[in-house]
């Protein structure tokens, strides 16, 4: 069984505006990539199936009956879909109320990663092996800012 093309290019279209909108740090175009992600995958998993009869033994052939998995499966989806809608929809509501926005705020350690980055001193420049050839990796610890530092060390990141 072939698929329609139609159904291979809005399967694809689905897909990279849900991914697209993924990386987006609103929570509100993360909602809709999500939601158009399950669109997608439903769609991908109902052209799997073989249309035909309804699977029932007795009113159809073996030969023309639609197969029943694809048709679970995007129930499932559906449900699963409406389940992280319902979560992300809360997280937004939550944002809005605490912050006044949507948006995903960097970490303080994200931001640390990144002036470090910046500052060419990260990991991804330093040499992480021993030098013995052995090719075991060499730990490499970087100093805290003052401003991220807690004065309680580690048990102040508790709450």
């Amino acid at each position: 069984m072939n698929p329609n093309l139609t159904y291979v290019l809005v399967v694809g279209v689905l897909f990279a505006a849900g991914v697209t909108l993924l990386l987006e740090r609103s929570l509100t175009r993360v909602l809709m990539g999500v939601i158009l992600l399950g669109n997608g995958a439903n769609l991908l998993l109902l052209t799997g199936g073989k249309a035909g009869g309804p699977p029932i033994v007795g009113t159809t052939a073996e030969g023309d009956m639609s197969d029943p998995l694809p048709q679970a499966m995007v129930l499932t989806a559906i449900v699963i879909t409406l389940g992280m809608t319902a979560f992300l929809l809360a997280l937004a509501y939550r944002s809005w109320h605490l912050n006044g926005h949507d948006e995903v705020q960097d970490d303080v350690e994200d931001r640390r990663i990144m002036e470090l980055a910046d500052r060419d001193e990260g990991p991804g420049t330093a040499d992480t092996d021993a030098g013995d050839g052995d090719g075991d990796v060499a730990l490499v610890t970087v100093p805290a800012d003052d401003a991220t530092a807690s004065p309680a060390g580690d048990a102040g990141r508790g709450r």
